[in-house]
């Protein structure tokens, strides 16, 4: 499960972004959401967030993103997936023309633009040279936040640890979590959880007793994170929105 250290309690209370890997509404949960617009336009009337994944794998004109900005309110946030190309392929390195094409695509999104997500191979062990050049040429080209997924054990130390906070990039809590018994550490100003789903990744919902245990975690970790996102990835067989509806309704409670 998806630990939050106790930590002294503020007075002001954190943000809560609670969304999904994607917009699509099937028709099972299609009367929870107004009726009329682009399911897109739908969702955001309901969800404070989306993560794009399609992005990982192909890229999108400006206009593209520049749509979908102006079709959710003005306090809806996207987090945008790093492409593969750079995470997969490249492997952070040499990734110069890569990154600034990237960030020209996404500019549209203007203040829309929540953070960026780095989900990294978990072939790919931490280069501390490697990294901190990568993770100094996208702070010169945007000042967007930015969260990561290691996956490989050497992300999950001391020195995996210093290095992202140094360079003020947050880490994923994932569950399942891709190193059993250990979690990332990164810059505590933002607050990221990514449920993939389980026992069965990206198909299995998550029941009760799970999302309560995430609401109270969330509850926690308002007070020590500037920014808390939930973002829901199980979402093969259309779990991720009825769990993120629920998660959406205990912290309401």
């Amino acid at each position: 499960m998806i630990h939050v250290p106790h930590r002294k309690k503020s007075s002001t209370a954190s943000p809560v972004r609670i969304g999904c890997a994607g917009w699509g509404l099937s028709a099972s949960v299609a009367e929870r959401f107004p009726a009329g617009g682009s399911h897109l336009e739908r969702y955001a009337q309901v969800f404070s967030a989306v993560e794009i994944n399609s992005s990982f794998y192909r890229s999108h004109q400006p206009k593209t993103y520049a749509r979908w900005a102006a079709s959710v309110p003005g306090t809806f946030r996207f987090a945008v997936k790093i492409p593969r190309r750079i995470s997969h392929e490249l492997k952070l390195r040499d990734a110069e023309s890569d990154v600034s094409e990237f960030v020209q695509q996404i500019a549209p999104l203007g203040e829309k633009l929540g953070c960026l997500l780095l989900q990294l191979p978990p072939s790919l062990a931490l280069d501390e040279i490697s990294a901190r050049d990568f993770f100094s040429l996208l702070r010169g080209l945007t000042q967007a936040r930015v969260v990561c997924e290691p996956r490989h054990a050497s992300w999950f130390t001391d020195e995996g640890a210093q290095m992202l906070k140094s360079a003020g990039v947050a880490c994923v809590r994932a569950h399942p979590s891709p190193v059993a018994g250990l979690e990332p550490v990164g810059d505590p100003r933002t607050f990221y959880i990514r449920l993939h789903g389980s026992p069965e990744i990206y198909y299995s919902a998550y029941d009760e007793p799970f999302i309560e245990a995430v609401a109270e975690r969330i509850i926690e970790a308002r007070h020590s994170s500037s920014e808390i996102w939930c973002i829901f990835d199980n979402t093969a067989r259309g779990e991720a929105i009825p769990n993120a509806l629920m998660l959406m309704e205990k912290l309401a409670r």
